[in-house]
């Protein structure tokens, strides 16, 4: 069974939209290795349309350019979206019927884990149905200023508590919090 890992880079004051503005300052070579990692040890990316959207052009844009790129456009997707109807994106796969259903399927499947970068419904659907396994947060040493209540990783949601499972430190500040839910 492979495990399902979200990725959501963030400010001290909760922004995780405009990372532009912030996220590249502290993007050391010990950050490039951690994200490297990360999307090595995994063989799908799960995502929503808005991931998506911002994702795709920028990524296809890239081809060819290294092998981090290479395999961001090589890799399988699944974008949770029921408005998403033909994407360009190679090996991409929209999930817009019995989601959970077919999460669960992919989940199942022997393989690497399931990256998911970004925090919002799709991370709250996974979260509701028990499938997520692991919550990254890069936690940013700034404060945005500019994040709209819609930026910031606040959710009206149900409470759920997480367990640290590990921390890496980076001589810049960020720093990167892993948790695992704790399911009752």
């Amino acid at each position: 069974m492979r495990t399902i890992v979200n990725a959501t880079y963030m400010t001290l004051d909760g922004d995780i939209t405009n990372m532009q503005n912030w996220h590249f300052s502290y993007f050391s070579d010990k950050a490039a290795a951690a994200t490297r990692e990360q999307l090595f040890d995994s063989d799908a990316l799960i995502m929503g349309r808005k991931t998506y959207e911002g994702f795709a052009p920028a990524w296809m844009s890239r081809a060819g350019a290294d092998d981090f790129s290479d395999r961001m456009n090589s890799i399988e997707k699944y974008v949770v979206s029921t408005t998403l109807t033909d994407p360009e994106w190679p090996n991409t796969t929209v999930i817009s019927q019995d989601v959970v259903a077919r999460l669960r399927q992919l989940k199942n499947k022997p393989g690497q884990q399931l990256l998911q970068y970004g925090f919002g419904p799709v991370t709250r659907l996974l979260l509701d149905n028990g499938l997520l396994d692991e919550l990254r947060i890069w936690l940013h040493p700034v404060l945005s200023g500019a994040a709209s209540a819609e930026d910031l990783l606040y959710r009206d949601m149900d409470q759920t508590a997480f367990s640290l499972n590990g921390t890496e430190v980076h001589e810049n500040g960020l720093v990167i919090l892993c948790y695992a839910p704790v399911r009752a």
